[in-house]
């Protein structure tokens, strides 16, 4: 309420201000008045940016996880060229990544890889990303040079802290060992350090082959567990509360969020909100940021 009052007073400053400079027609109000200006749209878009990332999770850490959809190597490089895009938006975000999980494809790209994005916020703006993507393309795996296209899914989680209480039953769990199959030198490829832990209940499986320590993959694997399992529980309160839509549109095939066309046009469109950008290298390099804020900025409204 204080915040909102100020704002309220800055404005009938503001208006003071400019009765003023019309009547006496002095520059230096009119500075004045342009100085105080900007600083309220300061203020105001201080008070956007709480308001969207305002959710309980949304100063967390994020865990997000990028899964080709059909379409063999088409679809397989679709989610590579995903996964480097929001590696290079999280560059310029300043926020540190870290791939726990990646799945090579047969002849080009990734079948799925999960990587972690540390920082704050890192959730409350990932969390737009969730859902389907699409590419139309001429593919560069085709002879004959014929439009593709392909599908890729992204799921993104809130890193749970160790003090939210997620319950996990030891007997509710099986882990299994095996060899990493990733780069990591011959001691990776040759223990079994990789960890992949199968919550029985749910069906959730995750696993973890980054580090050379079955110790730390493990951990590793438990995080990720305790985030889809807590965002897992959350979406059953928010369905029960009716208050959200529920996500299961969002990720069905058919029901993409955004679509990259690279030909016969150039254009990143948005189904949610609607908002076009025609440069579309400058959005697989990793300018998402008027994605993000307008989704964010919607989900508010």
């Amino acid at each position: 309420m204080d915040f909102w009052q100020k704002l309220n007073a800055a404005v009938e400053e503001i208006a003071g201000y400019y009765e003023l400079a019309k009547e006496e027609k002095d520059e230096e109000i009119l500075k004045e008045l342009s100085r105080q200006s900007l600083q309220l749209q300061r203020e105001v878009q201080k008070a956007e940016f709480q308001r969207m990332l305002g959710g309980e999770n949304d100063i967390n850490n994020a865990i997000v996880s990028i899964h080709a959809g059909a379409g063999g190597t088409e679809a397989q490089d679709w989610a590579q060229m995903l996964l480097r895009m929001y590696l290079r938006w999280s560059e310029r975000k300043g926020y540190r990544t870290e791939i726990i999980d990646s799945l090579a494809g047969e002849e080009a790209g990734i079948k799925s890889a999960t990587f972690t994005v540390t920082g704050e916020y890192a959730y409350g703006y990932l969390k737009a990303e969730s859902g389907i993507h699409r590419l139309v393309r001429i593919s560069p795996f085709d002879a004959n040079k014929r439009r593709h296209t392909s599908f890729a899914s992204v799921f993104v989680f809130p890193e749970i802290g160790e003090d939210i209480a997620v319950e996990i039953r030891e007997e509710d769990l099986r882990i299994d060992t095996f060899r990493s199959s990733g780069a990591g030198g011959q001691h990776v490829n040759k223990t079994e350090s990789a960890v992949r832990i199968t919550h029985l209940p749910t069906g959730i499986v995750v696993q973890c082959q980054n580090e050379r320590s079955q110790h730390k993959n493990r951990a590793m694997a438990m995080k990720v567990l305790r985030a889809r399992l807590y965002e897992l529980k959350r979406k059953e309160q928010e369905e029960k509360m009716e208050k959200l839509y529920s996500q299961k549109k969002d990720i069905a095939w058919g029901s993409q969020i955004r679509s990259y066309i690279l030909q016969p046009y150039r254009l990143v469109k948005d189904h949610r909100t609607n908002l076009e950008i025609g440069n579309v290298e400058a959005v697989l390099d990793g300018e998402l940021d008027p994605f993000i804020e307008a989704y964010l900025l919607q989900k508010v409204a």
